[in-house]
């Protein structure tokens, strides 16, 4: 018999702490001020008319509602909570996966290890919109590992469709955890499991289009025209389409690989020998989680060889996280050997650990040349009256290059976080602003010409590819 599920909760707050302790190290040079996508800014500064189109494209109702909120918080504080939710996802995981050892520094490991994701650093950086999505995945994490596992399940059903409107992988967390925290284990419970998880999915997509079509007057989720989406109508159309299945598996991989294949070659052996050695210690557990795996995977093909569209890394996040059960759980199992080499899966969970955690550090702090260089500018407008009219084009920059910045816009709601003006930008909007300065390369600059303010942005930036 597994260990009694109120004794789960003794373990929590360790692992929890020490879980806490990763993510603000590695989150550290995003703390104070972090880095935010230009489609992030409208959750941070309560512009619900600039996320409506989303409810329709993309089916996230519960995020719009989360844009009405009436009091606006600042963005240091959403980021911590954000990487507070997952630390609690990542400490409920570990904690239920590794109860029937009930080993703190294996949780922890495991914890740290689903912490330090790639795919969990590029999804953070949109971490207003996706908060209380996160929060309920966090909330029912806390549930799973304090609450009998009929409660659990009964209530998967219905944090499946809410999370499902706040991003369409969220579920898969869900399922996650209750792969982890099943207590008793059997192909009869896995396949009613799955069942629930299915219908349950079902139902979020038919709840979503129905909203859809109530509001809208569309039933489904029809994809923006920026998406370029080649739907398929045929079975010639899927099998055209699974070059998008492709390209979405290699950007996943080039991304948690960090775009070496030695590293690749690494990852494919560890989790070869540890699913090696759960099949033949712990095989309905590999079961349980190569299922939860597979049904991800399955998704995934399904929308990109269906929608002909590109599913990014970060939505893929699920995928780390099934590794790093896997990974852990085989290191602790080996370990229970107490030979030299019984050792050997910790000590390589634990080495990757701490370099992704390294490589998670520098990427937040590769954001800093934008994030300073924008704060000044914003803080020097909130003394100057509007109107502001940007000249020059973030995404042609230095600063915005460096950090990857996808859209101009993100330029103008950043400007506007810092001094509450709302932006104009001269460029590529083809807005007229009246006479424009020269464009320049000597650097940021703040003009006051006549009863406008403008904001000089230089073209110092490596020329981009057409």
């Amino acid at each position: 018999m597994t260990e009694a599920p109120t004794r789960m909760p003794l373990r929590i707050p360790p692992v929890f702490w020490l879980a806490l302790g990763v993510i603000a190290l590695i989150s550290l040079p995003n703390l104070r001020d972090p880095m935010i996508r230009h489609d992030d800014f409208p959750a941070l500064l309560g512009h619900a008319d600039a996320f409506w189109n989303k409810t329709l494209h993309e089916g996230r109702w519960l995020n719009y509602v989360w844009h009405l909120r009436d009091m606006i918080t600042p963005a240091w504080l959403n980021f911590a909570l954000y990487q507070i939710c997952w630390a609690i996802f990542a400490t409920a995981l570990a904690v239920a996966a590794t109860r029937q050892d009930k080993s703190v520094p294996a949780a922890a490991l495991m914890a740290a290890l689903i912490l330090v994701a790639p795919p969990a650093t590029l999804i953070s950086l949109w971490f207003n919109t996706l908060l209380p999505g996160l929060a309920l995945v966090a909330l029912y994490g806390v549930i799973v590992c304090c609450s009998p596992q009929p409660t659990a399940r009964r209530l998967l059903p219905v944090f499946i469709v809410a999370t499902f409107m706040a991003y369409t992988t969220y579920p898969l967390l869900l399922l996650a955890l209750c792969l982890a925290a099943t207590q008793r284990r059997s192909l009869r419970d896995l396949f009613g499991l799955l069942s629930l998880f299915s219908a349950s999915f079902i139902g979020a997509v038919l709840i979503t289009y129905a909203l859809n079509w109530q509001v809208h007057g569309i039933f489904g989720v029809p994809l923006a025209e920026w998406r370029e989406a080649e739907p398929a109508e045929s079975i010639a159309g899927l099998w055209a389409n699974l070059s998008w299945v492709q390209t979405s598996f290699a950007r996943f991989f080039e991304k948690a690989m960090l775009g070496s294949i030695p590293l690749l070659l690494v990852h494919g052996g560890c989790l070869l020998g540890a699913a090696l050695v759960m099949i033949r210690r712990a095989p309905m557990e590999l079961v349980y989680f190569a299922t939860g795996l597979l049904t991800g995977l399955a998704l995934v093909v399904v929308q990109a060889a269906k929608l002909g569209v590109l599913v990014p890394p970060r939505a893929m996040i699920f995928l780390w996280v099934f590794y790093a059960a896997i990974l852990v759980r085989g290191a602790q199992l080996l370990s229970q050997d107490q030979t030299p080499l019984s050792r050997l899966g910790v000590v390589a969970a634990a080495i990757l650990t701490l370099a992704y955690g390294a490589v998670t550090h520098q990427r937040y702090a590769g954001f800093q040349q934008w994030q300073t260089q924008t704060r000044s500018i914003g803080l020097a407008l909130a003394n100057l009256p509007g109107p502001v009219h940007v000249v020059g084009r973030a995404t042609q920059s230095a600063a915005g290059q460096s950090a990857g910045i996808q859209s101009d816009q993100a330029l103008a709601y950043r400007l506007e976080q810092f001094s509450g003006h709302r932006i104009v930008l001269c460029q590529p909007t083809g807005i007229d602003c009246g006479d424009l300065p020269p464009h320049t390369s000597a650097g940021w600059q703040v003009l006051r010409t006549g009863d406008t303010t403008r904001v000089i942005v230089p073209d110092d930036g490596a020329e981009r590819p057409r």
